[in-house]
């Protein structure tokens, strides 16, 4: 079953040859004996996943209507609310907190029948771009374990990777999805800003924070997306259109169609990560697609701007953790002040104490003129940019990652930390649908992945046009080799 996409695994379940009972104690299995190596999930919910798939087996017997994901399993990032279940967001200061509520797509995705398997790793608050800022471990890559999987969905992307299950969510704040999903040589997409609701997720930087998917097809993309892309009351900032069938508009060619390269941003982009951006490049052109230069000049300003913003929304979110309502509360504390102080002293790690202190001197007297609405200004020029863009062409292409994986521990300067998300960040200022797709290995038998930018509110074809690409290239059966073994318990 580890082969199977999730679009697979349903059809099975579908025609009897396995019951949702037996996918979901295969999946508990193999992430039982696969997972000692990866340390991609934090919490494992056996009793409770089992559960639903006993449910749902009734159900089918009894021949009532089944979900759209009936008999898939699905891990969920520990930033997204299991309504009695932890949610830590990979921080001692949450290591006690449990959600009284379900997030919007926990609900949408038990509704359609889907087996969620439990929570994955991550960056402390999704404040990372390796999954080594988590409080409690460290996840690898399934491709070298002495590599990191990319964060912050790092738990999420390597469980996929590793076929420990065939589809996660993550979410995505400046490339937390696509660059994990390029590191693990996954599809990950994140979708226009409002497309998918983010009711029930711990907010990091609310203008630009997105639930996303990862998968390791195409039309498992289009799948899941076409249950979590609703209208939703509880998120002011949810898009009230109606869901798209995006699985029917997959086959259609794209000849005549055009994709739109920045080349005078990518001037300096060399190495075996540009190889394959100009592989998948002419594999679109094969298709019948046209090449077309596009002027975004405004993307090298992309990490400043994501900087300043996403760190000042950082600082404002999190000061509800405060140790008095929820969370850590520090024993040593004998006044309220203390309480404030020795609770977010124990409870933050210094990458999350690092970002709370530049969002909070952004935002201070005197500098929010000189750094927060500037940003803000030269944020709004990009989005104008990228209008302008769409003009020229049907899609924009960039490379998802300036490398393929680093490994662990390799990187200690956090400004080239940050650079990671060089090419991932300028979707979530504007706020448009994204997706990366792997394109092929290099000599150390490392993935690489181009990435797809479309239109707002385009999201069925940044789909298309990433689902002609996939079979192109024909990478179905790109599993690690560390992971591509059956496993009995």
């Amino acid at each position: 079953m580890y082969r199977k996409t999730a679009h697979a695994l349903r059809e099975g379940f579908l025609k009897g040859e396995y019951t949702a009972s037996q996918i979901a104690s295969y999946f508990l299995q193999r992430i039982q004996l696969l997972d000692q190596d990866l340390n991609a999930f934090l919490n494992i919910i056996s009793d409770r996943v089992m559960q639903k798939a006993e449910e749902l087996d009734i159900k089918k017997g009894k021949g009532e209507p089944i979900g759209k994901l009936a008999g898939v399993p699905i891990a969920l990032k520990d930033n997204i609310h299991i309504r009695g279940e932890s949610t830590t967001c990979a921080s001692r200061f949450l290591s006690n907190y449990t959600a009284p509520f379900d997030a919007t797509v926990t609900k949408l995705i038990e509704a359609e029948d889907g087996l969620i398997l439990g929570k994955t790793n991550l960056d402390e608050f999704a404040m990372g771009s390796s999954t080594e800022k988590s409080a409690y471990q460290v996840t690898r890559n399934p491709w070298n374990l002495s590599c990191s999987p990319g964060g912050s969905s790092g738990g999420s992307a390597a469980a996929v990777g590793g076929r420990l299950c065939p589809l996660a969510l993550g979410s995505d704040t400046g490339g937390s999805i696509r660059q994990p999903a390029s590191f693990t040589g996954t599809v990950g997409y994140k979708p226009t800003y409002g497309r998918v609701s983010r009711f029930g997720l711990v907010a990091f930087g609310s203008s630009l924070d997105q639930i996303g998917p990862f998968a390791n097809s195409v039309e498992d993309i289009a799948m899941i997306m076409e249950v979590i892309g609703r209208p939703c009351e509880y998120d002011s900032t949810s898009i009230d259109a109606n869901p798209e069938n995006y699985l029917d508009h997959l086959s259609t060619s794209l000849q005549g169609k055009k994709v739109g390269v920045p080349w005078k941003f990518l001037e300096d982009f060399s190495g075996p990560s540009a190889d394959h951006f100009a592989k998948g490049l002419q594999t679109f052109k094969d298709l019948g697609v046209e090449i077309v230069e596009v002027e975004l000049q405004k993307l090298k300003y992309s990490i400043p701007i994501y900087y300043i913003l996403s760190t000042a929304e950082a600082s404002t979110n999190l000061a509800r953790f405060d140790g008095v309502r929820y969370g850590k509360r520090s024993e040593k504390a004998d006044s309220i002040d203390a309480i404030y102080d020795l609770s977010r002293a124990e409870g933050f790690g210094d990458e999350v104490k690092q970002r709370i202190l530049l969002g909070t001197f952004v935002l201070s007297s005197g500098y929010q003129d000189a750094y927060y609405r500037k940003a803000q200004r030269v944020r709004t020029l990009l989005i104008r940019e990228f209008e302008q863009a769409y003009k020229k062409c049907d899609i924009v292409a960039l490379p998802t990652t300036p490398t393929p994986a680093f490994e662990i521990d390799s990187i200690p300067d956090p400004l080239q930390m940050y650079l990671q998300d060089l090419y991932t960040i300028c979707a979530n200022l504007a706020g448009l649908p994204a997706m990366s797709i792997p394109v092929g290995l290099d000599s150390n038998k490392m993935p690489h992945s181009i990435q797809l930018l479309g239109p707002q509110l385009a999201d069925g074809r940044v789909m298309h046009f990433a689902y002609q690409l996939e079979k192109a290239l024909a990478l179905s059966s790109f599993i690690p080799p560390l992971f591509d073994k059956e496993v009995q318990l």
